[in-house]
């Protein structure tokens, strides 16, 4: 299957879909101890709705923050461009594929594909589909957690790897 890549990480390719990186630390962003709690339902820097307005944008989301054990969110909005690389994206594919540092959390438009977009181990790629039908124009929130690991002894600091969106067409479309 053809398919182009934008690099989020990089301002030519991220003004491609009206996109800023924001981030913030805690699992609920704002509130005492990171808002960890013994049983939480969930935070919500997840949800598409929720005003980030107020965290500091990011320039370079490879660069170490923090250390020990902490949580970042990483979020932005993205606008399905009407071309990538002169192809048409309408009809086609949108994954978005990243790699976290140490542990991730995808999730797309609020919800999380439990068989994806999860914890899947020590900094190992994921790949997310966020529609298989893009629109030119539609907007699609990608929100990040990243967890410093290993959970018992944290190392290191917190960042992501990469972030590509790729769009992908059927042969026949490319």
């Amino acid at each position: 299957m053809p398919r182009e890549l934008l690099d989020l990480s990089k301002d030519s390719d991220l003004e491609q879909v009206s996109g800023v990186w924001r981030y913030a630390q805690g699992l609920v962003p704002g509130q005492p101890n990171e808002g960890l709690e013994a049983h939480i339902s969930g935070s919500p820097a997840r949800l598409p709705d929720y005003d980030d307005s107020d965290w500091d944008t990011l320039d370079d989301f490879t660069k170490w923050i923090s250390t020990g054990l902490t949580f970042y969110w990483y979020r932005t909005k993205i606008t399905i461009p009407d071309e990538v690389e002169g192809v048409k994206v309408a009809g086609g594919r949108c994954v978005v594929e990243t790699c976290i540092d140490d542990y991730g959390e995808v999730w797309i438009d609020g919800e999380l594909d439990l068989n994806s977009a999860t914890v899947q181990g020590f900094n190992k790629p994921q790949r997310v589909i966020i529609t298989n039908d893009a629109q030119p124009g539609d907007v699609h929130t990608i929100a990040l957690l990243a967890i410093n690991g290993p959970l018992a002894r944290p190392g290191g600091g917190v960042f992501v790897r990469y972030v590509y969106l790729g769009f992908e067409w059927p042969d026949s479309t490319y």
